[in-house]
């Protein structure tokens, strides 16, 4: 399958599961379509304020599902559908994925070094006009422009 045509059938796929989340306070993170044939898989993250429930999962597996089969959206004879959670260090890459996660612990992977640095960590404490202010330990504040994150994650903070 062309690279358009996957992307093109993930953007379709998106919209039928943001349709069965939309009366709730469920947001479909990410839709990832691999492989072929019979080894297709279908990989859909969720996720909602206070984390996502078993419930939340069976409730969109089971929407989807349906609307899937209904509308005859996924080429083949056969596809596995997996509804999960991102993680507890999910990856960040939308502006979204950065709002979401405002007043928590990031880590990130520059694509060149600001001030020296490739690496680094701290408290995301906004996201204005593309550029994430973070907050290290030493309470110094960093500028640094989202066009520069090569990989961020999410820092998982025991309590």
């Amino acid at each position: 399958m062309a690279v358009v045509e996957q992307s093109e059938l993930v953007d379709r796929i998106t919209h039928l599961a943001e349709r069965v989340v939309t009366r709730t306070p469920v947001e479909v993170v990410e839709v990832q379509l691999r492989g072929a044939g019979k080894a297709r898989l279908l990989r859909v993250y969720i996720d909602k304020p206070g984390g996502v429930t078993h419930d939340d999962c069976e409730m969109l597996s089971e929407g989807l599902g349906k609307l899937l089969d209904e509308e005859d959206v996924i080429p083949g004879d056969s596809y596995t559908l997996e509804v999960s959670s991102p993680g507890v260090e999910r990856k960040l890459s939308s502006a979204r994925d950065f709002e979401r996660v405002k007043g928590q612990k990031v880590k990130l992977a520059l694509r060149e070094p600001i001030e020296g640095q490739t690496r680094f960590e701290g408290r995301l404490k906004e996201l204005a006009e593309g550029v994430l202010a973070i907050e290290n330990a030493d309470g110094t504040l960093r500028h640094i422009p989202l066009a520069q994150v090569q990989k961020a994650n999410l820092k998982f903070e025991w309590k």
